[in-house]
């Protein structure tokens, strides 16, 4: 039953918050547009809701040249990030394309990150403790207890428990306490 609660919250909180953060949006469009060559919008493949790949959206952050990894596994990612990207990425201003995703459902505001299409052992260890059958969220359990700087296995653990425990109140909770992070530009890894 919640299920169908939490997608009739994520699509009208999503329409509401594109709506209403539309001048925003705009004004990042253009500064990355002037900041560096190549498209305003980054596209790449995640594994969503039952394992289905969709495209996520985000600003980007790093040149085009960039290898097509995870952040941990870039070594320094400051190596490759544009003179805004650094911003983006710690105030999470990069991540507002994702309100899309939402709005087309292969997201939720609420959920566990989804996992690139080449992190494997990741993607493993969620199916075996069934994390893969909700759809991945702009924000999560896992986020908010540290994000780029705890490992796959702690990130599993977070993502399970908010799986066995998801509810209205529990999301109220990760929301606020994912606004407090990104108030303070906590829990990611640049350098």
């Amino acid at each position: 039953m919640y299920d169908l609660v939490k997608r009739i919250i994520d699509f009208i909180a999503s329409l509401l918050t594109i709506i209403f953060m539309f001048p925003v949006l705009c004004l990042v469009a253009v500064v990355i547009k002037c900041d560096s060559k190549g498209p305003v919008i980054f596209k790449q493949q995640r594994h969503g809701r039952n394992q289905k790949l969709f495209t996520i959206y985000k600003f980007r952050t790093m040149r085009t040249d960039t290898p097509n990894v995870s952040t941990e596994n870039l070594g320094d990612p400051s190596v490759y990030m544009t003179k805004i990207g650094e911003f983006l990425r710690k105030s999470s201003l990069d991540e507002l394309p994702q309100l899309f995703n939402i709005l087309k459902g292969d997201m939720s505001i609420v959920g566990p990150r989804p996992a690139l299409y080449n992190q494997y052992d990741l993607i493993e260890m969620r199916e075996k403790v069934k994390v893969n059958s909700i759809r991945p969220g702009l924000t999560g359990y896992a986020q908010v207890r540290g994000r780029d700087f705890i490992t796959d296995t702690e990130k599993v653990e977070f993502d399970r428990y908010y799986f066995e425990n998801m509810n209205l109140l529990f999301d109220i909770q990760i929301i606020w306490w994912t606004v407090k992070s990104v108030s303070k530009l906590e829990g990611v890894k640049i350098n």
